[in-house]
């Protein structure tokens, strides 16, 4: 069940007209009261001899009582009540019943016989209902409504645990603004897949990732297509920005442009500042000290993906053992991985990963304040990710892309486990959602080369397969079953001869990456040994172009043969 508080009103009249009319689009029907501070109201829907101006004036009518200049400049007051479309469908009574709660709730019409304000409920359709009030109490003082919306949303999880409703996470002030119903209709109207609000935030999302400074940023925004405005001060300093889609006007054909902070939080220019600043130097309002960024190698996306999956492991270690704001900012900036992500997509995986982003974002912010600059590594990959561009063919490009949504899935899980811990219920949730549209995109990014992999881990002399089951069995008693078991077996052996050819012992390399980090919500195992052993030991993701291990095509190492690859060792001498 989903209260909202609408912005306050002047016209009383105006307000009914709305509720009882036939809507924008003819969607309103049977418009009827369900409830009233006064059980003879009158209703104009149901009752023909009843008129609007009669319900107006009885609702206004404390207004008399209250000398002019000690009345409120907008005396409307307005509560939508909305059922989730798996609920079902209520009768008037019940909904006549959450009317006066709700009104109770909000210190509309407090509950203890104190006087209240005058109210009514209106329901034009079956999932929901609108509640309007005249903010005057009977005795002429004003009503207490200190954190109505809050207290509204708290009354809607108790009634939902009452009628057995869809319970729904309770809010905690972080989550992005709504687009309100007029953007919706607006939006199904101009046939829009979302509507202008959330399209500007996700466009603005991915401007910002790996971001460096202003410049940049307000370049990649002019270059995405947005109209922007930027906003001084009379000394010329640079105070906040605007934004808006060129095809999307007003009534007078004039651009409509939203405040980054209108879009989300962390989108206003003080907030994107934060990104830009260290914690030993922090930037100040002008965003004059920004963090110094590498600039991007001159690689290809390949190179890219594999950073972001080293900086993606790197930030898990941190989100497990690292302080509440420093799990914060990698949680943010976990963000900005995915809006890179889904921006330099492949068409097979574009729509799964634009979707992680796109739910991940409520992710991204929570009470706790992220503390800047210990999220760099995970900022780098996300830059380096945007200036790497999309991947040019399945090939090494493609297996890398697996590779990263691989870890970008774990990540996301530890995101959401932490989340969870802290009852940010929102964040958890949206987290848990990004994870299996990752899972997703995983499957169509993953297909071709664990596919090339299998049939190598096939074509593996017998005796080395068998070696290799015999190592599983020793080096992991606990998993050897259900990873022998599964179709991802074969890739996970011909990855373990890989990397004996290329000199590393094996068992080392999978005891590491199963001690390192859980498994318990990865789908395959063995898909989860292959992309960490072949990072791990830096072999290539694509395995297509490599000598089968095992056989008189197999050259001899060239690298001696080490007990655990240089980048664990450093990890270890790190602490991590």
């Amino acid at each position: 069940m989903i209260p909202r508080v609408h912005k306050r009103g002047t016209r009383t009249i105006g307000l009914l007209y709305y509720l009882y009319g036939p809507g924008t689009h003819e969607e309103h029907i049977d418009p009827h009261l369900v409830a009233a501070w006064d059980s003879l109201a009158p209703d104009p829907g149901r009752d023909p001899e009843a008129t609007y101006a009669d319900l107006q004036q009885l609702l206004d009518l404390p207004l008399a009582g209250v000398a002019e200049g000690r009345r409120p400049a907008k005396h409307v007051w307005h509560l939508s009540v909305r059922a989730a479309p798996e609920d079902p469908v209520l009768s008037d009574e019940q909904w006549g019943e959450i009317a006066r709660r709700m009104a109770a709730a909000t210190g509309i019409a407090p509950a203890d016989g104190a006087p209240g304000c005058r109210w009514a409920a209106v329901r034009h359709a079956e999932d929901h209902i609108h509640i309007i009030a005249t903010l005057v109490r009977e005795d002429g003082r004003k009503p207490r409504l200190h954190n109505d919306a809050g207290r509204a949303q708290a009354e809607a999880r108790l009634i939902e645990a009452e009628y057995g409703l869809k319970q729904l996470n309770a809010g905690d002030g972080t989550a992005a603004q709504r687009p309100t119903s007029a953007e919706r209709h607006k939006a199904d109207r101009e046939q829009r897949e979302r509507t202008p609000r959330e399209e500007l935030r996700e466009t603005v999302r991915r401007a910002v990732a790996g971001a460096v400074g202003e410049e940049e940023f307000f370049g990649r925004l002019a270059a995405a297509g947005l109209l922007v405005r930027r906003r001084t001060a009379p000394s010329g300093d640079l105070l906040g920005y605007t934004v808006a889609l060129p095809d999307d006007r007003n009534t007078d054909g004039e651009p409509i442009f939203y405040s980054g902070s209108k879009l989300a939080p962390d989108l206003s220019l003080p907030r994107i500042r934060e990104r830009w600043s260290t914690p030993d130097t922090p930037g100040r309002d002008n965003g004059t000290t920004p963090v110094q960024l590498a600039a991007p190698p001159a690689t290809g996306p390949a190179a890219a993906r594999r950073r972001a999956t080293t900086a993606a492991w790197q930030a898990m270690l941190v989100i497990d053992h690292g302080d509440d704001g420093d799990i914060a900012a990698q949680i943010a900036a976990a963000g900005e991985i995915l809006d890179a992500l889904a921006k330099t997509s492949a068409a097979h995986t574009r729509e799964e990963l634009r979707d992680a982003a796109f739910v991940f974002e409520r992710a991204s912010r929570s009470h706790i304040r992220a503390v800047r600059g210990h999220d760099r590594a995970l900022r780098q990959a996300a830059r380096d990710l945007v200036h790497g561009g999309p991947p040019l063919g399945r090939g090494e490009d493609g297996a890398t892309t697996a590779m990263l949504i691989d870890m970008a899935f774990f990540l996301v899980t530890a995101a959401a486990n932490w989340h969870g811990k802290k009852q940010h219920a929102q964040q958890a949730e949206a987290a848990r959602q990004a994870a299996e549209h990752l899972r997703a995109a995983y499957r169509a990014a993953a297909s071709q080369p664990m596919a090339v992999l299998h049939h190598r881990g096939r074509m593996l002399p017998l005796p080395l397969q068998r070696r290799h089951t015999l190592l599983v069995r020793q080096a992991l008693p606990e998993l050897a079953e259900q990873i022998l078991t599964e179709a991802g077996w074969p890739a996970l052996a011909a990855t373990l001869a890989d990397a004996e050819a290329a000199g590393h012992d094996p068992a080392l390399l999978l005891t590491d990456a199963v001690a390192r980090r859980e498994l318990d919500s990865a789908s395959s195992v063995s898909d989860v040994l292959v992309w960490r052993l072949r990072r791990a030991a830096d072999l290539p993701a694509d395995a297509s172009t490599q000598p089968l291990p095992g056989t008189a095509a197999t050259p001899a190492s060239s690298r001696s043969r080490t007990s655990r690859p240089a980048e664990n060792r450093g990890d270890r001498r790190r602490g991590r």
